[in-house]
């Protein structure tokens, strides 16, 4: 029977499922494009914006920040995503496959995340980062206790296997 619990936990790990796809897919595209093709993108989809508006925060933070892009930044940031993002997919999808070693690994995995997601809050201020390091937070939490539930179960298993 599925309580509330179990379904807020299978929906919590399907978003964090789905962030890592988001990851795997933006880390490839970026090891894939090159510094200046995000700059004319860039400069592409605000040109018109900054036509109407030459003072658009979000238009003007976009152009100035695709201009010190190196084929190095995107390149670590490719790396980082796509690692970042497959790490998480493999975990997830063994908890989804109900492999009671990955509660414990996915608890490991994302208390490694919310360490740099924390150092990387101090040095920028970063609200998404914030946001990410609390729902990640949420998540260790619901694994936590899915792991405790299942770690019942799994002895109650063994001891009715060693039972005659």
């Amino acid at each position: 029977m599925k309580t509330r619990f179990d379904t807020i936990f299978r929906i919590s790990i399907i978003i964090k499922g789905l962030d890592a796809l988001l990851e795997i897919v933006s880390g490839g595209f970026l090891l894939l494009i090159t510094p200046h093709q995000i700059q004319s993108f860039t400069h592409w989809a605000t040109s018109r914006e900054l036509a109407n508006d030459p003072h658009d925060f979000i238009a003007t933070a976009l152009t100035h920040s695709t201009h010190s892009l190196t084929t190095g930044s995107t390149t670590y940031a490719g790396v980082y995503l796509l690692s970042h993002g497959v790490i998480k997919m493999f975990v997830i999808i063994n908890v989804l496959r109900n492999k009671y070693w990955a509660y414990p690994l996915l608890i490991l995995v994302l208390l490694g995340f919310i360490i740099y997601q924390v150092i990387d809050i101090v040095q920028k201020h970063s609200i998404t980062m914030i946001l990410l390091s609390i729902f990640d937070a949420f998540v260790i939490i619901m694994t936590w206790l899915e792991w405790q539930k299942q770690r019942k179960l799994h002895q109650l298993e063994a001891e009715g296997e060693t039972k005659p």
